[in-house]
């Protein structure tokens, strides 16, 4: 939910900044968004371990989920032509630059869901309780050869410089800045809250990172996902 509430925003502010979206448009981006990690989720008959093993081919069974629902729900058919590359943009293991897009129009609507989910996630004021849920994901996944949380966080600073570089300074061509249009439209003022947020996370992460393995779970106080992940490790 926190990807989709910032991908409408992104869309409002993609729109307010003068490039004008259609209500197809939108709907799109808010299927996408709602869709993006729905492979995630275990089919009948998928009964052992969690939905983690799923993490390097979630997003292709995401767009199994839509294709096989889309014409159920009403939509039309060929909004699938989109959607489906739609969704493959928050594959961030892939390469935006390769993915088969029909279309300029829905180049752009994957850019902005693109930069939701990965703006959405980063600046939520318990993402970095979340990474150590993300720790046991990759385990279960056998993804990333992190060999402690600890390692994990150190290397989610790095995974941000270069995401930053990269993917929403890069290939998605700084979307996340139209953020600042939404809030000048909503609230009147001139500022990305989002922005703010992921860069304070990421500060906060910086000295959590020179703690070592005995002080640093003692950093992380929100929403008592410390106290879960400890029972779930042991």
């Amino acid at each position: 939910m926190s990807v989709f509430l910032c991908a409408v925003r992104l869309a409002h502010g993609v729109h307010t900044s003068g490039t004008p979206l259609a209500d197809d448009e939108i709907t799109r981006i808010m299927l996408a968004a709602l869709m993006h990690d729905i492979g995630y989720a275990q089919l009948h008959g998928e009964d052992t371990g969690t939905g983690a093993q799923y993490t390097r081919d979630h997003v292709r069974r995401g767009v199994e989920f839509m294709q096989n629902h889309l014409v159920k729900w009403h939509f039309p058919l060929a909004w699938a032509a989109s959607l489906e590359p739609m969704m493959l943009s928050t594959d961030h293991m892939g390469e935006f630059q390769k993915i088969n897009f029909p279309d300029e129009r829905a180049r752009l609507l994957g850019q902005i869901v693109a930069t939701a989910d990965l703006v959405g996630q980063m600046s939520d004021r318990t993402y970095l309780e979340k990474l150590l849920f993300l720790y046991m994901e990759f385990k279960e996944a056998h993804l990333g050869n992190y060999q402690s949380m600890l390692d994990l966080l150190r290397k989610t600073k790095v995974f941000y410089e270069v995401t930053r570089q990269k993917k929403l300074d890069g290939e998605l061509e700084g979307l996340y800045t139209k953020l600042t249009f939404h809030f000048k439209d909503y609230f009147g003022v001139e500022r990305n809250y989002y922005l703010e947020s992921l860069e304070k996370n990421m500060d906060y992460l910086s000295h959590v990172t020179q703690l070592d393995e005995a002080e640093f779970l003692s950093m992380f106080k929100r929403g008592g996902i410390v106290e879960k992940a400890k029972i779930l490790v042991l």
